[in-house]
């Protein structure tokens, strides 16, 4: 279980160690409203980063959080809210 809310260096953390990064994509950068699609990141990048963020906050997370959020802010705002209901803070 996770002790704090769920940042874009725990994003960008997870995204390399489960899928890599792309050498044309800066993820050091400013990604916050850049679709996954753009950073080089597709559906099964974005299962593995799901579960890895499941196992490492303690939450599941709805197929819709990772379906419906297209870029990292959207992502690190779902995934705070379900952290911040399931009282994993």
């Amino acid at each position: 279980m996770s002790a704090h809310e769920f940042t874009v260096a725990d994003l960008k953390r997870i995204l390399r160690e489960g899928a890599g990064a792309d050498e044309g994509v800066d993820l050091d950068g400013d990604i916050l409203d850049t679709d996954f699609e753009s950073l080089g990141y597709d559906s099964l990048a974005m299962l593995e980063t799901g579960s890895r963020i499941e196992r490492e906050f303690g939450v599941t997370l709805d197929d819709e959080v990772l379906t419906e959020a297209e870029t990292p802010r959207a992502l690190i705002e779902a995934v705070n809210h379900v952290v911040v209901r399931s009282g994993a803070v």
